[in-house]
């Protein structure tokens, strides 16, 4: 059984220590014992971790795997181990701040993910709140220390961090309303929370005020990052080495491809309507819109039960705790894209998804069920549930913390296109929404890596051919090619920019998933079964999609 084995005792030792020593990231994996505190984010902190790090990887590296899946097991870790190594060689921690993933988001997304049903729950959050101030002026340290050796974020990027802190500490902000939603439950906690929303408050202002006066100024003009960083960054969220002129050229034949499609849907839609006009009706329709926040919750609840109900025992075996998923709307002032937040170790906490909404009051359903399916099942929930599930063999580093963003991203845009497949898009209007969340992943490939490596546009692309891409050429490209809402698409810029090779590891894990299935279906010829093929896929544990595609191409 893997969890006997000298290497699981190690991947679970290392489990521990880094949740003793990365509090935020305890209580993301629904961990208990740092619930009051919050993660060091300076070089101090950083060099514990990696310290902790390095001494994994020599017990690994001098250990013997007992049978295949401990092999399988000590590759996925050391893949990371190198991966993260590369980055602390270029000191990317000192620069860490970009709009979506950095330790700025970081320490006021962890209250989203503590739990609240008593009073322990809350005196819980009241002392973390208490302790933001500290975490702030660590994460400056960092920033101060990236300062001094010249590595600095781009100024859109730090611009996006103050307008988000302006947001949080606003009246009636996050943290005021966290207080009052636990002073409301335990009167007798009030003061506590309010002195910590306080603290809270004051120390997000006072880290926009550094920003801007004393940061901003010395921060890089220039959005790209160049070749180098991004091929860093690339293999970071992928697990594998591109050659990214040929990926670039993919994503552009990808991108062609889908629009070719989504005419013919728009034919389908309304005979001789263009796309634009096509989505047009559908964006107005009342009959497949939903009217306010708490109604569309509701429908993206109902929508995640009736699917799993569904899924279960036909397409996939789900897991009794993985049936159970709950549908939230995101608090604002982060970036305008859905997102997923996995169960904790015990289930105790389930897999949520969170829908910022923007403001919005109506919401179109046309693109939202292939959200739902990307999001929830057959899509990250499935995926993260099911190894979150599979403590007999899968070790606690491949339940917790293992994986990339190209082989999770990947699966759930892969899980989109499946649904399509196994006729739950059947209706235009949801494969059009399909095509459009396709098309978006498609143009990041072409964006993401055309603005960081400042490529030239093809000849053949109407769009300001045989330009080199710039930034303010983005926003205008993905409207006209993905048809999303235009606030939710500059956010999706600034996120490109800020946070390099991440965009691109949904259409590349995609495409990995994909070159995966086939090789099974050659290499098993009849005797191939999709319910079978993923299964036994998913029961490998997550990995980078270099091992993905050396593991599915010669099965033990």
């Amino acid at each position: 059984m893997t969890t006997t084995t000298e290497i699981a005792q190690i991947a679970d030792a290392y489990v521990t220590a880094l949740a003793a020593l990365h509090p935020n990231l305890a209580t993301s994996l629904g961990l208990p014992g740092a619930e009051t505190r919050l993660t060091d984010f300076s070089p101090d902190g950083h060099d514990a971790r990696a310290a902790l790090r390095e001494a994994t990887r020599r017990d690994l590296q001098r250990t013997q795997p007992a049978h295949d899946r401990d092999r399988i097991a000590r590759d996925v870790m050391l893949e990371r181990f190198d991966a993260e190594q590369e980055n602390d060689d270029a000191q990317d921690h000192l620069r860490s701040l970009n709009i979506l993933a950095s330790p700025f988001q970081s320490t006021r997304s962890v209250f989203d993910l503590m739990p609240r049903d008593n009073q322990q729950h809350w005196t819980h959050i009241a002392a973390r709140m208490r302790a933001v101030p500290q975490a702030l002026r660590q994460y400056r340290a960092s920033l101060q220390a990236g300062l001094d050796a010249d590595l600095t974020a781009a100024q859109r990027q730090v611009r996006g961090l103050i307008e988000q802190a302006r947001v949080w500490t606003a009246p009636d902000g996050f943290f005021d309303n966290l207080a009052a939603q636990g002073a409301a439950q335990h009167p007798s906690l009030q003061t506590d929370l309010t002195t910590g929303a306080q603290h809270a408050n004051r120390a997000y202002n006072q880290t926009a005020e550094w920003l801007n006066n004393h940061y901003l100024p010395s921060a890089t003009p220039q959005d790209p990052v160049g070749p180098d960083r991004y091929r860093r960054a690339a293999r970071a969220f992928n697990g594998i080495i591109l050659d990214l002129h040929e990926t670039y050229q993919w994503g552009w034949d990808e991108l062609w491809r889908i629009q070719t499609e989504m005419q013919h849907t728009a034919d389908r839609i309304q005979p001789g309507a263009t796309v634009p006009q096509a989505i047009h009706i559908l964006e107005h329709d009342d009959n497949r819109a939903i009217h306010g926040e708490d109604a569309f919750r509701q429908w993206m609840q109902n929508t995640q039960d009736a699917t799993i109900q569904s899924m279960h025992g036909e397409h996939f075996d789900i897991a009794e705790p993985i049936r159970r998923i709950e549908a939230m709307i995101a608090p604002p002032g982060g970036a305008l894209a859905m997102y997923y937040t996995g169960p904790s170790e015990n289930f105790s906490r389930p897999g949520r998804t969170w829908y910022p909404t923007g403001g919005a009051t109506r919401f179109p359903l046309w693109r939202e069920l292939s959200v739902c399916y990307h999001e929830g099942v057959p899509g990250h929930h499935l995926q993260i549930g099911t190894t979150r599930w599979l403590g007999q063999s899968l070790n606690r580093y491949q339940r917790l913390l293992a994986g990339t963003s190209g082989y999770v991203e990947g699966w759930a845009l892969y899980a989109e296109r499946l649904m399509h497949e196994l006729g739950y898009l059947e209706d235009p209007a949801y494969y059009m929404g399909l095509l459009s969340s396709q098309a978006l992943r498609a143009a990041r490939v072409v964006v993401d890596i055309g603005m960081h490596l400042e490529l030239q546009i093809p000849p053949n692309e109407p769009y300001h051919s045989g330009q080199t891409w710039q930034p303010d050429l983005a926003l205008p490209f993905l409207e006209q090619r993905s048809y999303f809402p235009k606030n939710m698409l500059a956010s999706e810029v600034d996120r490109y920019l800020g946070w390099p090779g991440q965009a691109i590891s949904y259409k590349v894990g995609e495409r990995q998933w994909l070159t995966a299935r086939e090789t099974a279906k050659n290499t098993q010829g009849p005797a191939f079964n999709l319910k079978q093929f993923h299964q036994q896929t998913l029961t490998l544990g997550p990995m980078s999609l270099a091992q993905l595609t050396r593991e599915t191409a010669h099965p033990t």
